[in-house]
């Protein structure tokens, strides 16, 4: 989920004056509320029923037994998903293929406004959990295949569609993960379409750049712990396990890691410099030119990474407490203490690299950094081609005029990185987009107006047969 944090096809008002007719909006909106509707938590949800349920959109289309898989892996019968074939003409060619997660993270009906589960409308905006995050992308690239069946559309590419679980939770098992250890050949492909990146507005609602994904920062959490003997809470002693630690997090808190360039963030700030030009952000325009000439501008980097957490998250690795434990009883001196800090690793950095920083940082024998579970491992920065970017930029213009394309490393973790890390490069592609509250993802309300997903829609149904023609 989902700004740079966000890994889902966030989507918000787009500042469309009059709402055009979009094809097959019924059926689409079927699907959707139906895929929606269905509980993929992890808690109480069934990632296997939402992949059938789509599975018989497709074969209700056309689609074969052959050419639908639906995938459960060993001791995960609720965990399953969805890998559809739409087979191309040239068998040279290999496949293309469409990515996206059906599970969404928890939500409590209690702590809502409407039910988290079921589909409402109201004052042009979609409410319930998983309406960006990701469903919206798995519903539109489920229907477009639907459509592209119903309209006998021969592609030179084959169109391969994953719709998998667990990308929310790092507890869970990854179905994108086990696809590519297990069952590689049914994803295989020349590159993957995935979510990671959006359309960036501004406060006052107007577009500011159309974002591409071309790599991601590496998600890591390190555990943080204090042990002690403890005592009596009425005999207090300097050597406190929950002294020890909240004085490492301060410590860790207030470091910043250095800025670090790639071609993918070099090309956002390159691009942001402008824009920020013609917005009459004179200042800040030239800090980023400061320092993308000098990578030690140590005034323009704080400017830049002070007046915006997304432009900082880009600019290099962070590690951030998320959790708090520590104590056995009220009454007593704690015996332990514990923290996890939560890294976005900036790409090409070792793990052990940032655990031995931190452990200096808490510069205390008393506290131990440990490394948490691997989510995914490092993946190298996909190219941005010609053949991936010029079809995007071209409908962009056509969809939104004057709204320049933005690659951009995200600072968030998807599931492509575990096909960037086999070799199939992958990008993030939604064409809609977020405002600064971010449609509420991941939190309470989640929301999308009803114009910016069809809208979306309709753009990446015509990017998928571009790319599915190409030679």
């Amino acid at each position: 989920m989902f700004r740079h944090i966000v890994a889902g096809c966030a989507l918000a008002v787009s500042s469309i004056a009059v709402a055009a007719p979009h094809p097959g909006e019924a059926q689409f909106r079927s699907l959707y509320k139906e895929l929606v509707e269905t509980n993929t938590s992890l808690s109480a949800g069934d990632c296997t029923l939402a992949a059938q349920r789509m599975a018989a959109h497709l074969k209700a289309a056309g689609f074969a037994d052959s050419e639908l898989t639906i995938f459960v892996p060993p001791d995960h019968p609720k965990e399953g998903g969805l890998v559809a074939v739409y087979p191309g003409t040239d068998a040279k060619l290999k496949a293309m293929l469409l990515l996206a997660h059906v599970d969404v993270v928890e939500a409590k009906r209690e702590d809502w406004t409407r039910d988290p589960f079921k589909l409402v409308e109201e004052n042009g905006n979609f409410y319930a959990r998983g309406v960006i995050d990701d469903k919206s992308m798995a519903a539109m690239f489920t229907d477009s295949l639907v459509r592209l069946r119903a309209a006998k559309f021969k592609p030179r590419r084959t169109i391969k569609l994953a719709l998998t679980c667990g990308e929310e939770t790092a507890s869970a098992l990854n179905g994108a993960r086990w696809l590519t250890e297990n069952r590689r050949e049914l994803v295989d492909a020349a590159f993957v379409i995935n979510e990671g990146a959006w359309g960036e507005l501004d406060k006052a609602g107007n577009r500011v750049a159309m974002l591409v994904q071309a790599g991601e920062k590496l998600p890591q959490d390190f555990d943080v712990d204090v042990t002690n003997v403890g005592g009596h809470s009425s005999r207090p002693v300097k050597d406190n396990a929950i002294y020890h630690l909240s004085a490492a997090l301060t410590r860790i808190g207030a470091y910043d890691f250095p800025a670090q360039f790639n071609d993918g963030n070099r090309a956002y700030f390159t691009a942001m410099a402008e824009i920020q030009d013609k917005k009459g952000e004179k200042d800040i325009a030239n800090a980023m030119r400061a320092f993308l000439k000098n990578p030690d501008d140590t005034a323009a980097l704080a400017l830049v990474s002070g007046k915006d957490p997304s432009w900082n998250a880009t600019l290099r690795t962070t590690c951030v407490a998320t959790m708090l434990d520590g104590g056995h009883a009220t009454n007593a001196l704690p015996q332990r203490a514990h923290a996890n800090v939560n890294c976005r690793i900036f790409p090409g950095v070792d793990r052990e690299v940032i655990r031995a920083k931190l452990a200096e940082l808490a510069a205390d024998p008393a506290v131990k950094v440990t490394t948490g579970a691997f989510r995914n491992g490092a993946a190298p920065v996909p190219p941005l081609t010609p053949a991936i970017l010029k079809p995007f930029e071209k409908l962009n213009a056509k969809y939104f005029p004057g709204v320049p394309v933005v690659p951009v490393l995200q600072a968030g973790a998807t599931d492509g990185a575990f096909f960037n890390a086999i070799g199939i490069p992958t990008y993030g592609m939604c064409p809609v987009f977020i405002g600064p509250d971010l449609g509420h993802v991941h939190g309470l309300n989640e929301y999308v107006s009803v114009e910016s997903l069809l809208t979306g829609r309709d753009f990446l149904h015509e990017l998928i047969q571009v790319y599915a023609t190409q030679k």
